[in-house]
């Protein structure tokens, strides 16, 4: 479902940040990438979303390679490609209903949806996505009186609303106590699965990712330094990725 091919990124001031990246996510797989600090895993996820051009590479959604396009071509491609960050930013006055149903205005172009109105489609499979997440008798709360975990969830609830194939999490419990931080990659884990969603994860955490993942990718100065299943990868070549960063 996702498949990044030669990927590489070189900043003006000449630093490599990407080399030769190669990487794929099957539907219904969860892949964790573990590195150092500035290793390119949040840059990884910069290009794959084209918030960053590769200088080199394809980034192929389905059959659809987000590369070469730009302007409304990109924006449209990108449709089916939903990502979640460390911080949920979810607007706190809002509902939590309004929040998630904010996911589906990339799908409407009208005045009512630049008013802020959706259809009643939308806010009833709102409803359904803030279930899967666990939080539907918080429909109606505001969204600036959630905990850090219940703000993740309605972040995920508000991705499920763009309808994605492909779900990006950028160190999505970081912020959280680890008892949070386990049920986050919990549902991301149970996403994957249930909803046959292809889902690409950055974490610190590496006991989380030996828990959680199907495939664990590390990487070091731009560079993949293993792609494995997680029951191949060992404790010594994780901790080889972050020789560098404490020296």
């Amino acid at each position: 479902m996702l498949r990044v091919c030669g990927l590489s990124l070189r900043y003006p001031n000449g630093k490599v940040a990407l080399s030769d990246f190669e990487l794929t996510v099957a539907a219904g797989e969860l892949v964790v990438v573990l590195g150092g600090n500035g290793s390119g895993k949040t840059t990884l996820l910069r290009c794959i979303t084209r918030t960053l051009k590769p200088c080199a590479g394809e980034i192929w959604l389905a059959d659809t390679d987000l590369c070469p396009l730009e302007g409304e071509r990109l924006r449209r491609a990108r449709l089916p490609l939903a990502m979640i960050s460390q911080h949920a930013s979810l607007v706190r006055r809002s509902t939590v209903l309004t929040n998630v149903a904010m996911g589906a205005l990339g799908r409407h172009f009208t005045l009512r949806t630049a008013l802020g109105g959706l259809p009643s489609a939308e806010l009833a499979a709102s409803r359904g996505h803030l279930a899967e997440v666990g939080l539907a008798d918080l429909a109606e709360q505001r969204a600036g009186t959630l905990s850090g975990g219940q703000a993740q969830r309605v972040a995920i609830a508000r991705s499920l609303a763009q309808q994605p194939r492909v779900l990006l999490a950028d160190e999505p419990v970081a912020s959280l106590d680890p008892e949070a931080a386990e049920d986050i990659m919990r549902l991301l884990q149970r996403l994957a699965r249930s909803e046959r969603l292809a889902v690409l994860c950055v974490l610190h955490q590496v006991e989380l990712a030996y828990t959680y993942a199907d495939r664990v990718v590390g990487i070091r100065d731009g560079r993949i330094a293993f792609d494995l299943p997680c029951n191949q990868v060992s404790r010594e070549a994780v901790h080889r990725l972050y020789i560098h960063e404490a020296a």
